[in-house]
């Protein structure tokens, strides 16, 4: 039986599996290491056996790989709703914003994993391109027409709000902050970057 032919249940129940294993995961990646982290803990962690974590993915390089390819997916998908919009001055706002108030917990904890972990964040994109920075520079090379003039201060204000997410779990690191006030951070954050950006 295909997984199309399966009942729904059972391809939600493999869908939480799954999202649940990603979840744990880049904590586990995070909190202790990539080298450090066995498939076998992350296993122990979900509370599953080896051979169903297996049946999802063959490799921990294997779950990067799903998490980076859904945020670079997510970011496409931003642009490619961008390009369809009308071209007005309210599109800067609107999709720079859609951008960092699509973070969550889960999607937070790929940032914490790049910063800890540089170096391979730099051979995931030297192997197969950087799936979520080509398309941020996208984005930003479609707003930036949209600015009164393309000098390089604004043009360097609105990048800076594509990425005050970024900014926001760096600064939030080794405070009290939750997830819910990081990201609320950095949405008043960007905010504030793109009004100093389209200020004549």
């Amino acid at each position: 039986m295909t997984s199309a032919d399966a009942p729904a249940g059972r391809r939600r129940d493999g869908a939480t599996t799954r999202a649940n294993a990603l979840r744990v995961a880049m904590t586990l990646f995070t909190e202790q290491g990539y080298e450090a982290t066995s498939l076998r803990q992350i296993a122990d962690a979900l509370g599953i056996n080896k051979a169903s974590l297996y049946y999802h993915f063959p490799n921990k390089e294997a779950i990067l790989r799903s998490v980076f390819e859904q945020r670079g997916s997510e970011a496409a998908e931003l642009v490619a709703w961008c390009e369809r919009q009308p071209r007005t001055p309210d599109l800067l706002r609107e999709a720079v914003l859609r951008w960092v108030d699509s973070f969550s917990e889960e999607k937070l904890q790929g940032i914490r994993f790049l910063r800890a972990n540089p170096l391979i964040g730099r051979v995931l994109a030297d192997t197969e391109g950087d799936r979520i920075g080509d398309p941020l520079n996208r984005l930003s090379d479609l707003l930036e027409p949209l600015l009164p003039d393309r000098s390089p201060a604004r043009v360097v204000l609105v990048r800076m709000a594509v990425l005050s997410i970024n900014a926001a779990v760096e600064a939030g690191t080794g405070t009290d902050a939750a997830d819910a006030d990081i990201i609320a951070a950095a949405h008043a954050a960007a905010d504030a970057l793109l009004l100093r950006a389209i200020q004549p």
